[in-house]
């Protein structure tokens, strides 16, 4: 499986990671900031719709990035005892993230969406503080994980 099937692979694999990882930087260091300017309730409203729609683009990213890469290895590459070890280490971090993103969703997001439904500002806060510790360490890992795979 090579030619035009792995390049459909390898552009997939690298806009799942664009569109999962450049989300992460955008809520960060752009959305969060500016949400200062509005009142607490209106701020914590806005950051669960956000979150709502990312999350959803981030469950179709994260598969689509996986998928193409165990793609790439096993029918492009020849599998994993033939590729570089900045692989292994793409593949490592690449479940890491999964993992912390399965733990953030299934964890301080449903706490985070059963306080904005129940009216309570102040837990949809603080799970929202929790979502980003867990995303802050999701945007390091991805990072880290670009900046091997410009190197490998």
């Amino acid at each position: 499986m090579t030619g035009t099937i792995g390049i459909l692979l390898h552009a997939l694999h690298v806009l799942g990671a664009v569109v999962w990882v450049g989300g992460m930087v955008f809520a960060l260091f752009v959305l969060r900031p500016a949400l200062g300017l509005l009142a607490p309730a209106q701020r914590i409203g806005l950051m669960g719709a956000v979150f709502a729609r990312f999350f959803k683009i981030v469950w179709h990213a994260m598969p689509i990035v996986i998928l193409s890469g165990y793609g790439l290895v096993f029918g492009v590459y020849g599998g994993f005892k033939m590729v570089d070890p900045a692989v292994h280490a793409m593949h490592g971090l690449g479940i890491a993230m999964a993992v912390v993103f399965a733990v953030l969703f299934f964890g301080p997001w449903a706490a985070m969406r059963a306080a904005l439904a129940g009216g309570d500002t102040p837990a949809a806060a603080a799970a929202a503080e929790r979502i980003r510790k867990l995303v802050l360490a999701n945007m390091v890992l991805g990072l880290f994980t670009i900046a091997v795979a410009a190197f490998a």
